[in-house]
């Protein structure tokens, strides 16, 4: 199996998870907190999202969906169009109350062009250096094993607090 072949089923695996949480949700389960400081389904999803649109874009050098294709704008969040979640505060997490329709077009359309990058990598692109600013330099193998990491860790994050929401009665 190639590496290419590798990553496309393991970001399928990601919108699996995203789907899972999303699937059925009101807006009480996406934006259920189990504190006042804890992340909601509907951030985790947003900022999984956002990271991923951000990183591929970056690799692509191209314009992220979220701005190019009009999402920003659907969403009408209080943030500055770059903003993909980190180091946001408690009141951020808060302002992030999408339909979930809106949430998983938003992830999908991310993940089509995730997909449809990844189809045109050849095995000598995953040792290309994508940034210098990290000791040693990131290649471009280890960037898209960081974002799978990490959406990976949030689409979890998101099935346990929808696990939580539910058992809450919601």
């Amino acid at each position: 199996m190639l590496s290419t072949e590798l990553l496309i089923e393991a970001f399928g695996r990601i919108r699996g998870g995203v789907h899972s949480a999303l699937k059925d949700a009101s807006i009480e389960v996406l934006t259920y907190r189990v504190d006042p400081e804890a992340n909601t389904i509907a951030w985790l999803v947003w900022h999984l999202t956002r990271v991923q649109d951000d990183h591929i874009a970056d690799l692509m050098g191209d314009d992220q969906v979220w701005t190019a294709d009009g999402w920003a704008g659907r969403f009408n969040l209080p943030f500055e169009p770059a903003a993909t979640g980190y180091g946001q505060s408690a009141a951020d997490v808060a302002a992030v109350r999408p339909d979930p329709k809106l949430l998983g077009g938003y992830h999908d359309a991310v993940h089509t062009r995730t997909i449809d990058y990844l189809g045109t990598l050849t095995e000598p692109d995953f040792a290309r250096i994508v940034d210098t600013s990290w000791d040693p330099p990131v290649t471009m193998a280890v960037r898209l094993i960081s974002i799978l990491s990490d959406d990976l860790q949030h689409a979890g994050q998101a099935a346990y607090v929808r696990g939580l929401a539910k058992r809450s009665g919601l």
